[in-house]
């Protein structure tokens, strides 16, 4: 039901439409339930024409004028069918687009914590498999509630007017078609709620095969591949078939109690014609009232089924949906931003800093740091020493557990993340290219640069040549993988675009790994320029690429056991020195 109530205020937004929806949904069943009453006066005509007691009217009049008013009926009710179910897919339609934007938005919002948590196959799987399990849920439900309820409780009225006797025992059989849904809903809503989740987890299995296969082919890991995706299939077949076969129980459960109340009807009609209560035209309208009232039983079960698949997949939605958003403790007002991004010096001091990942596993810990307006540090040590995670906490990726980081006087926590991350131009290890041209790749950097910038961007990182090799050069579009590009020619684009940025601060994190040494070389210059008067951090493993850095900090198990130029390092013939000559002890 909490579900339920919260899908229904994102249908409030249409509540119009909705209305419109019911009142055709009207319609469409009083249209319908008028027709047996026309069939029964033209049966009790029929039989009074051949019984000589109203032989004025030739009988094919009789049947004329009730086939003409029955058509009419049936093409009104077909019509506002037609209507009611244009304004249902509209309004289907428009909640799960409503979902979905929420859902994208969310993504934007989420924290890094979460993100790296949980696997991206799972987040598509929401956003794309449930969201569209919901909509046909919702769509079926929408289509067929109201209808089938209007038309039990018309059914039930108009069979009390004509027989009240054959109605009450309709009724009293009408709980069975009610405990026979609940049964069914029952059972299938938590077989529907394991079949999304399970197929969640298939979509994460594919979506890491297919982002890895050179991986997975290198390490000749495919037999292992295949009999994890048979051990996620074959569980997701148990609960989809489980599914399946409590939901297929609906057809045969609910055709049993309509032949039941047939019967009846017919039964107790039957007698009630022989004593004269009833004629026998009012015996078909019963009849045809049996059918009527237990047939949107039928559909409201099928509902029923559709809805618990479509509400399990609503609860994983929603359950994203309500994951904690990165929060800004303090805004800023307008004018100070304005002021604050003219000021921006580059000033950080890094004080008592504790931060981990995990609780029970500390990483950083007391963590003192103050690097001066300008200065270029550089960030050495062994994997997992935390040289990356220092990396996340300066651009708020992740918020510390203790202590402090001031950038210019301002404590990082009492500013905007926007605000914060926009003093740093970033280029990381991986790489990212957008679907788009080259030149929308690189202005990614620059909201507004014009072509010329762009251009001149790619030629200082030595980007121009190759791009100009490509088929359409910079209008080239390129897709999310590269489009053919090498790993190295995406890592020259990504870096293009901090050159366009020219932003106050710096941070490369193993930003020329995958490019050639000469390559590298002429970037570094480029970069060089770029760090004059820049605060910058620059994370590497290869240490000729920071021989000329300000300040080298040696970190270890989270904690930074060696500082200092690289002249003196090597003097001090400390880790540093181990680190330095490990890469160059064969040469």
């Amino acid at each position: 039901m909490k579900t339920l109530r919260r899908i229904l205020r994102y249908v409030k937004k249409n509540i119009w439409l909705m209305v419109l929806s019911m009142i055709l949904a009207v319609g469409a069943s009083v249209s319908a339930l008028f027709i047996p009453i026309l069939i029964g006066n033209a049966i009790d005509s029929i039989a009074d024409v051949v019984g000589k007691t109203n032989g004025n009217e030739p009988v094919w009049i009789i049947i004329r004028e009730a086939l003409v008013k029955t058509g009419i009926l049936v093409c009104v009710s077909a019509l506002c069918q037609q209507l009611m179910s244009m304004l249902n897919n509209k309004v289907t339609y428009r909640v799960v687009g409503d979902i979905r934007k929420e859902a994208f938005d969310k993504i934007q919002k989420l924290p890094l914590k979460y993100l790296d948590a949980h696997p991206a196959g799972g987040i598509v799987s929401n956003m794309i498999s449930d969201v569209e399990q919901f909509a046909d849920g919702l769509l079926l439900g929408f289509s067929q509630l109201f209808t089938g309820v209007i038309t039990i409780v018309g059914t039930l009225i108009l069979m009390l007017s004509i027989n009240v006797r054959v109605a009450l025992l309709v009724l009293v059989l009408t709980p069975m078609s009610f405990g026979v849904a609940r049964f069914i809903s029952k059972h299938t809503y938590d077989m529907f709620k394991l079949q999304s989740e399970t197929r969640g987890e298939q979509t994460t299995l594919i979506d890491e095969v297919i982002g890895n296969e050179k991986v997975v082919k290198s390490f000749c890991h495919e037999d292992e591949s295949i009999e994890k995706f048979d051990e996620i299939n074959a569980r997701l077949k148990d609960c989809s078939l489980k599914a399946v076969f409590y939901s297929s129980l609906t057809n045969p459960c609910t055709r049993f109690v309509n032949a039941l109340v047939y019967a009846v009807v017919a039964l107790a009609g039957g007698f009630s014609v022989i004593n004269g209560a009833l004629t026998v035209g009012m015996l078909s309208t019963l009849l045809c009232y049996a059918n009527q009232y237990t047939k949107p039983f039928n559909e409201i079960t099928g509902v029923i089924t559709e809805l618990q698949n479509a509400l399990a997949c609503a609860d994983r939605i929603f359950a994203f949906l309500d994951e904690d958003i990165e929060k800004d403790s303090k805004v800023l007002d307008d004018a100070n931003n304005k002021e604050d991004e003219k000021n921006i010096q580059g000033h950080v001091i890094i004080k008592d800093v504790d931060f981990s990942y995990d609780p029970e596993r500390p990483l950083i810990e007391d963590l003192n740091l103050e690097v001066k307006p300008g200065q270029n540090v550089a960030i050495v040590g062994p994997t997992g020493c935390g040289k990356t995670t220092l990396i996340n906490l300066l651009m708020r990726f992740y918020d510390i557990n203790d202590g402090e980081i001031v950038i210019d006087g301002k404590e990082i926590r009492s500013m905007r993340r926007h605000e914060l991350r926009s003093r740093f131009g970033m280029v990381l290890q991986d790489t990212w290219i957008k679907e788009g041209t080259v030149l929308e790749n690189i202005m990614i950097g620059k909201e507004g640069a014009s072509r010329e910038e762009a251009i001149e961007a790619a030629k200082k990182v030595h980007a121009h040549s190759f791009i100009k090799r490509l088929p359409k050069g910079y209008d080239t579009v390129l897709d999310e993988e590269g489009g053919g590009l090498s790993t190295g020619q995406k890592q020259l684009l990504c870096i293009a675009r901090v050159m366009l940025m020219q932003p106050p601060m710096l941070i490369l994190d193993e930003a020329t790994s995958n490019i050639d040494t000469r390559t590298e070389l002429m970037i570094s210059r480029a970069f060089n320029k770029l760090m004059e008067n820049r605060t910058s951090f620059v994370v590497a493993h290869r240490l000729s690429t920071i021989k000329n850095a300000d300040i080298i900090l040696v970190m270890k198990d989270g904690h930074i056991i060696e500082q200092g130029d690289h002249a003196s390092l090597l003097a001090k013939g400390g880790f540093y020195k181990q680190l330095y000559m490990s890469q160059y002890a064969n040469i």
